[in-house]
């Protein structure tokens, strides 16, 4: 998960003081020191660690501190506020309000660049509703064309190549879209292993010729302190617009993010957290401190169930627990829903305070459960999913050696399952009831609109 050590640290070290009623000098500079460690463990780079624990310093045992009646809060607050201003300050959308938007994406080979492009263009396509082309400008790479027409096929958006040399392929690319009333153009340039003169020529020539909106860099976020100085470079060279960090999911520390705009003065404004095409998103800073920090991420949830899952379907299914009709096959329908939103980690790491529950370990949950939950379904037959009360110990015995799971395991799963149907019964009773349905809305302090 993102951040996930950097998060651990930090909440540890603000949970030491938010229980007191004062805080002392000493309090802040003890907290100071395990903020600078943490950072530093993070691989967050030090001269952005120093001016980070000096701005935090300065205004923690100023006068909105030491004056307030709830001190701990407010250092709190200045924290959140300082990781916010280090993480970007503001949202920086990849989109112009041009009636043609031109997209650059440059990196090096190995970031993550040619399929960046591909995410990027099914993002505007449904989000946005823009009608993008894929210009496969990277002739270098052996498979790099034939990797962005799989991806153009696999997503259902145009791909333009031909044989020759990228400035060519560019040109024709751009008339084509103009031809084809295509209004979102993001051109794959080519990548080297590393920096070099003949890389930085070619992107200049393109960049100087077409005059994109956007000129993306895409970074590997797993490389740490290297994409600090990757980004430099390409910076100085190109007057790059934003930055794409890469693999952020898999990137435990975070360094990179938490360094690159304080560094070059260049946002992030997307971020790749997983392999699946849907999964870039816009960076929003003061989401993604809110993350590091524990207090959730209730709006990039949000955003990901209304994107991820069909509210026809979702409809259906509450009809169906309602109704008491819920099945085995609704449940596994739910899994793969739940499962188009992410990990179970990065879902519950978005709700405010999961990290706090007591006897919750965010490091022991087994995703692999999940694997085995459907396991046991599929070994069901048809019957079975619709009417498991039928479902008896020699069936209950099939179905275990079926699936390759232990015994304990399916009468756990369909113990599991009957409460639930109870649960949805006793909650199916109270919709039906309009006096318990008042009290339920008491009890949910009013906010359903019985």
């Amino acid at each position: 998960m993102a951040f996930e050590n950097l998060s651990e640290r930090l909440q540890a070290t603000i949970s030491k003081i938010r229980g007191k009623g004062k805080v002392s000098e000493s309090d802040v500079k003890e907290m100071m020191r395990e903020i600078r460690l943490a950072l530093l463990e993070a691989d967050v780079n030090f001269k952005v660690v120093k001016e980070f624990v000096k701005k935090i310093s300065e205004r923690a045992v100023g006068v909105e501190v030491m004056k307030s009646l709830t001190p701990a809060q407010q250092i709190v607050k200045i924290v959140n506020e300082e990781l916010v201003e280090l993480l970007g300050g503001q949202t920086e959308e990849v989109l112009k309000n041009k009636k043609i938007n031109t997209v650059m994406m440059v990196g090096l080979q190995g970031a993550g660049k040619t399929t960046t492009a591909g995410k990027l263009a099914l993002k505007v396509k449904k989000n946005n509703k823009k009608r993008p082309l894929l210009i496969a400008a990277d002739i270098y790479r052996p498979a790099a064309v034939k990797q962005l027409q799989t991806l153009g096929k696999q997503v259902d958006i145009p791909v333009f190549y031909v044989d020759k040399p990228p400035l060519e392929i560019v040109k024709e690319g751009l008339k084509y879209a103009e031809d084809n009333n295509l209004n979102y153009i993001i051109i794959d340039t080519a990548g080297r292993l590393h920096i070099d003169e003949l890389l930085m020529n070619e992107l200049r020539e393109i960049k100087e010729d077409v005059n994109p909106d956007e000129i993306l860099l895409v970074v590997d976020s797993m490389i740490g302190q290297e994409s600090v100085n990757i980004a430099k470079s390409f910076n100085e060279e190109l007057e790059i617009s934003g930055i794409v960090l890469t693999k952020l999911d898999g990137d435990t520390r975070g360094g990179a993010a938490l360094s690159i705009k304080s560094i070059i003065n260049k946002p992030i404004k997307l971020v790749g957290m997983g392999e699946k095409m849907n999964d870039l998103e816009d960076f929003h800073p003061e989401r993604m401190a809110s993350r590091i920090l524990g207090m959730g991420d209730v709006l990039t949830l949000i955003e990901k169930a209304q994107s991820s899952i069909d509210e026809n379907e979702a409809k259906k299914m509450q009809e169906k627990m309602l109704n008491q009709t819920f099945t085995f096959e609704d449940f596994l329908a739910q899994l793969n829903q739940i499962k188009k939103l992410g990990s179970i980690k990065d879902i519950l790491g978005m709700l405010p305070g999961m990290g706090k529950l007591k006897g919750l370990d965010m490091s022991k949950i087994d995703e692999k459960q999940f694997t085995y939950i459907e396991a046991i379904i599929q070994s069901m037959t048809v019957e079975e999913r619709q009417n498991p009360d039928i479902i008896n110990v020699p069936r209950r015995n099939r179905i275990a050696k079926g699936s390759g799971r232990p015994i304990s395991e399916v009468h756990k799963l369909i113990k599991q399952f009957d409460e639930m149907r109870k649960m949805m019964k006793q909650f199916g009773g109270l919709m039906n009831n309009k006096n318990k349905r008042k009290g339920l809305g008491k009890f949910f302090g009013g906010s359903l609109p019985f």
